[in-house]
């Protein structure tokens, strides 16, 4: 029947498998909440629009759905546009829906107006469209579900004119059969299978989009290395004896690269933040397995290139493993030695971390899900944490906003109901969002939040420093953090040893509600 299209939006959503949506209601935007409960969703109510971004990105990561979130005209999406920006940055699929005035050009002063909003929001978002009309809206939706599915995942910005919104509109028509994606084939690989029958040192570099179980078959088959980016950390699962691990930003990683015979990069952008020099080091045959033209296209200069998702890759690649005859070039000696000497740089670089991480990693499950923040302490562990599970630890690598663990956090266990969850802040950025406290606490959420304080910005005191800059306004007065949590209805510990550390954390995963972890940094 017809309603208003606000609530025929939440219909169309719920039709294409949104069971959650982030964000916050008010006057501009109530008309999509119309149709929420009636169309049985579950609506998290965030604190800012920032925190509703982040919700949504970490639900997203969790479950590999678009996160959906509803914002206001004006400042509701402008709030928003951080957790956009970071969302495309590290490739999460994300669908963000707001209200627009109906009119901009000739009046001015209206509430929440801006000059140009769609254009704001497209700064940041894989795109961002205008729905003038009930047709538009649904077109776009379908639009943006489609590329989630067939293309590289990233945030898309709909806005629908408040009058339009409130205007009665037929139902939204049944989803279109998807698409389907070309996936590679046995076939398609010749060239890589070819170029790893004559290598003795294969290296393969996996990245967030090498999307496959198989990887742990396929190295040990193939007698090959690996690298994995941040995001890609897991997809070897621990232990593998030549996994040199998420230490491709390691000066002595480009010697290491070099020294193989075969470069293969899966899924990975080889960007600044993922190596942090200009080069990747190798000195023979790179070959590229991406989704995106223009990461095949980019000054790393791949001599093969494939198009294609890492997941179907590696079944193509699995299924003719056989007809290579495994590596022998690469030892599990001269793995461990480099790592070990790559460990003592990262426990030199920011001293007194390595012991708290390691401490912190055997006090949690293996399968928890980490969502932490730019902190040192995450700056570290990232490096010499292994994953037993890809896809298990997330971080705003490539925007690099503060703010982001908390409230991500807060999406990943919602989508992980009964499953560990955890999140890594430091003192300073946990100040952007700490309010999303509140939802945590509402959603009664067993979510241990460990806040690293070192009672400053230590990471850029340390490049001020580097720089021969007098360290200035890298030292802030922070709450007590404790007394905080507990005024919103969390609970709180600030343990004095590791061994204390560890009790609390695994006691916060038995609470009814989120528990701060306050970690200072002499806790050693």
């Amino acid at each position: 029947m017809k309603r208003p299209l606000g609530a025929q939006i939440s219909h169309a959503l719920k039709d294409r498998g949104v069971d959650v949506i982030f964000g916050i209601p008010g006057v501009h935007n109530q008309e999509m909440y119309r149709g929420i409960e009636e169309a049985g969703i579950k609506h998290v109510l965030a604190r800012h629009e920032q925190g509703a971004g982040f919700m949504a990105d970490g639900y997203a990561r969790a479950t590999g759905n678009p996160g959906v979130a509803y914002v206001i005209t004006g400042p509701g999406l402008c709030n928003i546009m951080t957790p956009i920006g970071q969302a495309y940055s590290d490739s999460v699929p994300m669908l963000v829906i707001s209200s627009c005035l109906d009119e901009t050009q000739l009046q001015r002063g209206q509430l929440h107006q801006m000059k140009d909003q769609r254009g704001a929001a497209e700064t940041v978002a894989d795109w961002s469209c205008q729905a003038n009309d009930a047709k538009a809206a649904y077109g776009l939706i379908e639009r943006a579900f489609e590329e989630f599915e067939l293309s590289r995942p990233r945030p898309k910005h709909i806005q629908v004119p408040i009058a339009r919104l409130e205007a009665e509109a037929d139902p939204p028509p049944f989803p279109n059969q998807p698409g389907l994606h070309t996936k590679a084939l046995p076939p398609d690989i010749a060239p890589v299978l070819s170029l790893l029958n004559i290598s003795r040192r294969p290296l393969f570099i996996l990245g967030g989009g090498a999307r496959s179980n198989l990887w742990r078959q396929i190295l040990t088959q193939l007698g090959a290395a690996c690298f994995t980016t941040y995001a890609g950390r897991g997809m070897a699962g621990s232990g593998y004896a030549l996994d040199f691990g998420a230490m491709l930003p390691r000066p002595g990683s480009a010697e290491i690269i070099a020294s193989a015979d075969l470069v293969v990069a899966v899924g990975a952008e080889l960007a600044e933040v993922d190596l942090w020099r200009t080069h990747l080091g190798n000195s023979t045959h790179l070959v590229r397995i991406d989704l995106d033209p223009e990461v095949l296209a980019d000054r790393h200069r791949a001599s093969v290139k494939l198009q294609a998702d890492g997941e179907s890759f590696a079944q193509a690649l699995w299924a003719v493993a056989e007809q290579v005859k495994p590596a022998t070039g690469w030892t599990s000696r001269e793995v461990a030695e480099v790592r070990t000497r790559w460990r003592r740089e990262v426990d030199a670089e920011r001293p007194g971390i390595v012991p708290v991480v390691d401490a912190l990693r055997a006090a949690i499950p293996a399968d928890t899900m980490i969502y932490s923040d730019m902190t040192q302490f995450a700056y570290v562990a990232k490096e010499v944490w292994d994953m037993a599970y890809p896809y298990h630890w997330h971080h705003p690598t490539g925007f690099g906003t503060l703010g982001y663990a908390l409230p991500a956090g807060i999406g990943g266990a919602v989508a992980r109901s009964g499953k560990p969850t955890a999140v890594i802040a430091g003192d300073y950025g946990f100040q952007y969002t700490l309010q999303e406290l509140g939802t945590a606490v509402e959603l009664g959420l067993s979510l241990p939040i460990i806040v690293w304080d070192n009672g400053k910005l230590k990471e850029i005191e340390d490049s001020m420093v580097r720089g021969q800059i007098a360290p200035n306004a890298v030292v802030a007065g922070n709450p007590d953090f404790c007394k905080l949590a507990e005024a919103f209805g969390a609970r709180s510990a600030e343990p004095e040893s590791l061994r204390n550390m560890q009790a609390a954390v695994r006691d916060a995963f038995d609470a009814p509600v989120p528990t701060l972890i306050r970690v200072k940094t002499d806790i050693l």
